[in-house]
């Protein structure tokens, strides 16, 4: 191949998408309702408040070791782990969580509870789900019954 027909060809590459390098991201996702039932923090809810949930969120697909979130997205935002893993970076620590545990959210509100160093990781193949802020403040003016969850994780979150 001549030099030029290269340089064309990279050319070519940059303009259409980049190079092979790019550093992956998430992609996004469907949720399913009789899935989601099944999710440790939306197991208190009836299927007209799940249907209300997929409405008003994004799920994500993440591999594992890349940054699902950070202090800064989190002001906004609130993620919840719905299969998979991820681990909270701050601070010089590493705190791993599951669907299961008490960290399976980051951010929204209770934003002020994290250090400004703080990242979230997926540590593992894992869906995510990604809610506004503003939505999930109307998840709780509706009465969603997400109470013991966050109770949980604020503990968490204020002990680290």
């Amino acid at each position: 191949m001549n030099i030029a027909r290269y340089l064309l060809a990279a050319a070519f590459a940059i303009a259409v998408g980049g190079c092979t390098t790019q550093e992956p991201h998430m992609k996004q996702s469907v949720t399913y309702l009789h899935l989601l039932k099944k999710t440790p923090f939306f197991t208190g809810l009836d299927k007209r408040q799940l249907q209300w949930v997929i409405d008003h969120s994004t799920e994500w697909e993440a591999q594992a070791g890349m940054e699902v979130s950070n202090r800064l997205d989190a002001n906004d935002h609130i993620w919840i782990l719905l299969d998979g893993g991820w681990q909270i970076e701050q601070g010089g620590q590493v705190l791993k969580a599951g669907h299961a545990d008490a960290a399976k959210w980051y951010g929204g509100e209770h934003v002020a509870l994290l250090p400004p160093d703080s990242r979230l990781i997926a540590n593992q193949h894992s869906y995510v789900m990604r809610i506004a802020r503003a939505d999930f403040e109307a998840m709780l003016a509706r009465r969603f019954d997400f109470t013991q969850h966050l109770a949980q994780g604020e503990a968490f979150y204020g002990a680290h």
